[in-house]
């Protein structure tokens, strides 16, 4: 049962007033526009917080709230309003959404105090939290269609913010191009719902699921693969989050580590009931979730700088909530505990490495920092308990969260469970390596910086947001995982009728997890805490470490396989326009001028020319009459 609402539009208003407020105000709101953006993005999270305590007042099965704005589309068959659905998955979305994106807010207003473009870049914030409400409050896929192009233009702004600098647009538009691919796949999706179903609401497909073959099914899911692909950066388009960096430091803290990448999680948990039912399709997500959790780990061991280290971190951790929502019913609610601690520690993280990059001149190769921990106190404990977290060391978020999916990738079955788990596994150790390797280099030994830095603790604003990340670091997996809480507030969306199989019991997972976490850090504690770093990376480095730097070589694999072929093939298009297309229009061209000036000459001014043609054409008429009637 599903109840209606009023207010649940408030929730994406709030901040899109802000939007609209700052950029039509202009300068003139420079002084107090990232006061109303932040109080604007803070009221949203009041009026999730007002909307969560009413759903506890309700049953289950009645705490989904619905709201019809207006009529959107009307053709025919085809009837799609713009309306807004509320239960205990988009909830989840929204709470940390508006909740970490308030914090980042307060950051923000210290961290840009000095850019004298501050008030557009609030009004950007407000216009990615807009859109990012939208996506995950729409209850039909074209309405989440609209959220997930906006969250696209919103990066896109915020990415290349400091356009001016060359490196920094071209970021931009990498991000920008690589995941109108991926919405390619969402825009296929939503066509083939609609041809073969008749609706695109997610009421509507759930229930024409078991009506539906299994081959378009597969279909459905695979293009909503591709779409969680491009916007979570997942292999083979993961290429674009590194770059994605050049933005400054909140954005990354906000788009890349707690919302707009987790996207693709709640798309593929949304739509749940469409790969439930298409095996095939599901086995794709397991697959690559296994494969960019390794990627993404891989990657994470050769980055020197700071921003780019997180960024690889984050797209293994997707890998891992990716695997989590493949293995079906039993993943899902695990695959969004993961997602929502991940969005404390990581956003956590982003911003003790803008701390870092404030207090170092924006320096971000931490080979040029060293022993910043007595420098900057309150970042080097900030920074550390989201270190715990992502390591998985008991009590700290990760270890709940991370240990569950470990847990049930053992689970999933045979051969296919083994594998899984031996490869989350992996990913957890390689993750305890780098992540120690980052705490190394940034916090611990010997300074390593410019004689002219003077590295400083950040002002208020900017670690009091870090701290109350750091809290939930500490304290969001217990409090999710207390009495399955999590599971249970999920369960009426992700139920499940396939029987538990345990391959290996909790403690065990546990066990075996914590081994390959401490391995992990012995071995990036023997290869760093033990010997002198370099200010500048050597070169003289194995082929696995050069590989790594390049990022797998997934930009050159790009460039070879699609863009130079891409060009080729553009070229050849162009010659063939011009050839055989133009070619025709401007030989109709030719033809009609030719045909036009041999007629000119028939023109000659001559009356006895045109009485002549007079005769010949009252002639043939007679001819012509004569012929009929014999």
């Amino acid at each position: 049962m599903m109840m209606n609402s009023t207010s649940i539009v408030y929730l994406i208003a709030l901040p899109l007033a802000g939007a609209v407020i700052l950029l039509l105000a202009g300068r003139r709101s420079d002084k107090w526009g990232h006061l109303l953006a932040t109080a604007l993005c803070a009221s949203s999270f009041f009026v999730g917080l007002y909307q969560l305590s009413l759903m506890f007042n309700r049953p289950s099965q009645e705490r989904p709230v619905s709201q019809k704005l207006f009529e959107w589309i009307s053709v025919g068959t085809f009837k799609i309003d713009a309306g807004l659905l509320l239960d205990q998955l988009s909830i989840c979305f929204v709470l940390l959404i508006t909740g970490v994106g308030t914090l980042i807010h307060i950051y923000s207003i210290s961290y840009m105090a000095h850019d004298p473009h501050r008030r557009r870049f609030f009004a950007f914030l407000n216009l990615f939290i807009a859109a990012m409400l939208l996506l995950v409050l729409g209850d039909s896929y074209l309405n989440l269609y609209v959220g997930w192009e906006g969250v696209g233009l919103a990066s896109y702004l915020l990415i290349g913010f400091w356009n001016e600098k060359p490196a920094y647009a071209t970021a931009s538009k990498k991000a920008f191009v690589m995941n109108r691919i991926g919405d390619m796949g969402l825009s296929f999706a939503i066509m083939i719902a609609f041809a073969t179903m008749g609706t695109v609401s997610f009421i509507g497909v759930q229930a024409a699921v078991e009506q539906t073959s299994t081959p378009v099914l597969t279909g459905i899911g695979i293009m909503l693969l591709v779409a969680a692909i491009g916007k979570s950066a997942q292999f083979p388009l993961q290429a674009w989050l590194g770059d994605a960096m050049a933005g400054p430091t909140p954005v990354s803290a906000l788009i890349h580590a707690a919302t707009m990448v987790t996207a693709g999680v709640y798309l593929i948990t949304r739509s749940n009931f469409i790969f439930d039912a298409a095996p095939t399709a599901q086995l794709l997500v397991v697959i690559v979730g296994a494969i960019t959790l390794m990627f993404g780990a891989l990657i994470g061991t050769a980055k020197d700088d700071i921003k780019k280290a997180l960024a690889a971190s984050t797209m293994s951790q997707i890998g891992y909530m990716i695997l989590c929502a493949g293995l079906g019913p039993v993943g899902y609610a695990f695959a969004i505990m993961h997602l929502l601690t991940h969005g404390f520690f990581k956003a956590g993280m982003f911003l003790g490495a803008g701390s870092v990059m404030h207090g170092m001149n924006d320096e971000v190769n931490m080979r040029k920092y060293g022993a910043l921990r007595k420098a900057m106190p309150i970042t080097f404990v900030t920074f550390g308990l989201g270190y715990l977290a992502i390591l998985g060391i008991p009590p700290f978020a990760g270890f709940y969260s991370k240990d569950m999916i470990i847990e049930t990738a053992f689970n999933a079955g045979g051969s296919k469970g083994i594998i899984l788990g031996i490869v989350t596994l992996l990913g957890a150790g390689i993750t305890a390596f780098y992540m120690t390797r980052v705490m190394i280099l940034t916090f611990t030994g010997t300074p390593r910086w410019d004689e002219k830095a003077q590295p400083h603790e950040s002002p208020w604003l900017m670690w009091l947001p870090m701290a109350v990340l750091a809290i939930g670091s500490a304290t969001s997996g217990y409090l999710l995982s207390s009495n399955d809480s999590l599971v249970k507030w999920l369960s009426p969306l992700f139920e499940s009728h396939e029987e538990h199989h345990e391959l290996l019991p909790p403690i065990i997972v546990s066990a075996l997890a914590l081994v390959m976490v401490a391995i992990g850090v012995a071995i990036a504690f023997l290869k760093y805490s033990r010997r002198e770093i370099d200010a500048v990376a050597p070169k003289n480095v194995s082929i696995f470490t050069r590989i790594a730097r390049e990022d797998l070589m997934q930009d050159r694999l790009n460039e070879a396989v699609f863009m130079r072929p891409g060009q080729e093939l553009t070229k050849t298009l162009v010659k063939t326009d011009a050839v055989i297309i133009d070619g025709a229009v401007r030989a109709v061209g030719r033809l009609t001028i030719a045909t036009g000036l041999s007629l000119r000459r028939v023109q000659n001014g001559f009356v006895r020319s045109y009485a002549a043609f007079i005769l010949m054409g009252a002639l043939a008429m007679i001819v012509a009459i004569w012929v009929v009637v014999q």
